[in-house]
């Protein structure tokens, strides 16, 4: 594991918050514009102004929203809105959810964690990313010179013991909390019990780490520690060559992957009938029925079978569910087209779907961003609803696809390869607002 640090985090103080489930919100890159007005709404403090600041008129490179985070960030501690903690802690932290009628509590703990560059160290990406969201985030961090909200990592301990150290140390005492806007109830403990500290880092030794949620703002940070570095301005022991990041064991009880469904934009309506001619050398194929509300059928039956190789397929043009097996001549065509890729990468449905299907089969490559969507009802709804960001127009495709497993993460991820983007959704989502790690503390 990468070297683990306990840190003065800067947390809001609830005798001038009030509740503190006022003021945190999930990641930037999960708000739309509405939720983010309702943020806003909500309480002059809530950390939306620190990490999506809103876009006002006559913004120039001086002032802009970026300069309104840094802005708040100072003033808010200077008022003592936000106190800085007396002694360096690691933060547990717990969020108790409700997924398919059952209750899960995930469990793990916040640190600073040094930063390595992919492939040089044992801190793994697994998902691609893209560049215009590094570049927003790495001007937010220079104008703040603090990270915001944590990363996400998860890390191999089959027994859980660094989490349960962490678990004695607060036994008996009672958590901050917060209720976020999807109910998810989040409680976290500040642990400065040295001794505590000190045995779970032993317990974390050599573990490898896999960026589950916020390969972004990880790669921002190094960007950053970078910038700083050319200019002189770092020494070893610098606050800027660490992150904050969340860190979940594996086997926690609570860590599930949730699937993400696609509903495309940008390709010419095909037909069941179409489709089934375009892929079926490569697909043993079968026509489910018609009508959106089929999904729910479709998906129950996949995730029973539990094979990333079969694939639910919608075709608009005729409203029509296609579920699609790849056989040996798929894994043959797969393979001559990804030689730089492993087995297991192309064991993954979703690249089964993006690289042999939709690049290959259909050539549609260059699309425009898809919907993406976790729940099966959201994929009914926005195929009997049509796109909301294009005039309600139907969807000519969409696709039900299995999510990567944690093996799948582990082993792709060792390979120093990347999944295509959206191979995963890690629910619940972690707050901002918790505790900020900034650079001068």
């Amino acid at each position: 594991m990468p070297e683990i640090s306990a840190f003065r985090g800067v947390r809001y103080d609830l005798g001038h918050v009030g509740s503190l489930s006022e003021v945190v919100a999930p990641p930037y890159d999960v708000i739309d514009s509405e939720l983010q007005d309702a943020l806003y709404k909500q309480h002059p403090a809530n950390c939306i102004r620190l990490i999506l600041n809103r876009e006002e008129p006559g913004d120039d490179e001086l002032q802009n929203r970026y300069a309104r985070a840094a802005r708040f960030l100072k003033n808010w501690r200077h008022e003592g809105v936000m106190q800085t903690e007396p002694d360096p802690a690691i933060y547990v932290y717990h969020q108790t959810f409700n997924y398919e009628g059952q209750e899960f509590t995930r469990r793990g703990f916040m640190a600073r964690i040094k930063l390595e560059p992919f492939g040089e160290g044992n801190i793994y990406p697994h998902e691609e990313t893209h560049s215009a969201a590094k570049a927003d985030r790495l001007l937010l961090t220079k104008a703040c010179k603090a990270n915001l909200s944590q990363i996400f990592g998860i890390y191999p301990d089959e027994l859980n013991e660094a989490q349960d150290i962490l678990e004695n140390a607060i036994a008996d005492t009672t958590p901050l909390e917060a209720t976020d806007h999807l109910g998810v109830v989040h409680r976290f403990w500040p642990v400065t019990d040295v001794k505590a500290i000190t045995e779970a880092k032993g317990v974390m030794g050599s573990k490898p780490m896999y960026i589950a949620d916020g390969h972004h703002r990880y790669e921002t940070a190094c960007n950053y520690r970078d910038e700083m570095v050319a200019a002189g301005n770092v020494g070893s022991d610098d606050s800027v060559n660490y992150v904050l990041g969340m860190c979940v064991s594996m086997y926690d009880p609570g860590m599930i992957v949730l699937p993400t469904h696609r509903l495309f934009r940008g390709l010419a309506a095909v037909s069941s009938t179409d489709l089934v001619e375009k892929i079926s050398a490569c697909f043993d194929t079968r026509i489910a029925g018609e009508g959106a509300d089929l999904a729910s059928m479709i998906w129950e039956a996949i995730e029973v079978e539990g094979d990333q190789g079969t694939i639910g397929l919608y075709c608009g043009a005729d409203q029509r569910w296609i579920v699609a097996k790849i056989n040996h001549n798929g894994r043959a065509k797969l393979a001559e087209i990804t030689p730089e890729h492993s087995d297991e990468w192309r064991e993954l449905g979703v690249s089964i779907l993006h690289r042999l299907i939709l690049d290959t089969l259909l050539d549609a490559t260059n699309l425009p961003k898809c919907n993406y969507v976790h729940q099966i009802e959201d994929v009914i709804d926005g195929l009997n609803e049509g796109d909301a960001e294009n005039d309600d127009e139907d969807y000519p495709l969409a696709a039900i696809v299995m999510p990567a497993t944690l093996d799948h993460i582990e082993v792709i991820s060792s390979n120093n390869e990347r999944m295509p983007a959206k191979s995963t959704y890690f629910f619940p989502k972690l707050l901002s607002g918790l505790v900020v790690n900034c650079h001068d503390v």
